[in-house]
């Protein structure tokens, strides 16, 4: 059969996950998706998301799917660096100010919203532990993130991040502070850079 075939390319790209959409763009019936599930050779996990039987379902790259505007942030960011060790119990998102989903609340997401003209700053790309793509803030923009305002952040996790990423090779202390201003936190974030630098 054709259409299992080019799903099966599909499934074989994305660690065994496919989406509606993209059964659309690459110009096969969506009926494909429903047959194979009635075979119990795709199960759906969500709307418009389908997975093979053997996956294991990544929640991460669910939520990001299902919510496309959101961004992992905060804590979340943290652990997909690599710099925090506690895996989130919630998951932290980003969305533009305005944006609601209303199922968005059933959710095992912390919901933040920023204005518009910082929503886009330090986005990048990082695998999940199963290795999909995801959208997170990048590294600088994460410590920026978590002292900002009335952060729940734990201060532990602070410390420890502030930490590593001082101590990392790969750090931009010209980028971090170029963000930290634009996110108006540079006062913090130079006081943590100080002690630790």
């Amino acid at each position: 059969m054709i259409c299992n075939t080019n799903i099966q390319e599909i499934l074989n790209k994305n660690n065994g996950f496919i989406t509606a959409s993209q059964v659309t763009a690459a110009n096969i019936p969506r009926r494909c998706l429903t047959e194979l599930v009635d075979k119990n050779e795709l199960y759906k996990i969500s709307r418009g998301i389908y997975a093979r039987p053997d996956v294991w379902e990544d929640e991460l790259y669910v939520l990001q799917y299902r919510y496309n505007k959101g961004i992992f942030s905060h804590e979340t960011a943290l652990y997909l660096h690599g710099i925090s060790d506690r895996t989130p119990i919630k998951f932290h998102m980003t969305f533009p100010h305005g944006y609601h989903a209303t199922s968005l609340k059933n959710e095992n997401v912390i919901i933040k919203r920023v204005i518009s003209d910082i929503y886009d700053l330090g986005i990048t790309a990082l695998r999940s532990p199963w290795g999909n793509t995801l959208r997170v803030y990048d590294i600088e923009r994460t410590l920026c993130d978590i002292v900002k305002g009335n952060n729940t952040c734990d201060i532990q996790i602070v410390n420890q991040a502030m930490k590593a990423y001082a101590e990392s090779k790969n750090k931009d202390i010209n980028k971090l502070i170029d963000l930290a201003e634009k996110l108006r936190v540079k006062p913090k974030i130079l006081n943590y850079m100080e002690v630790l630098l």
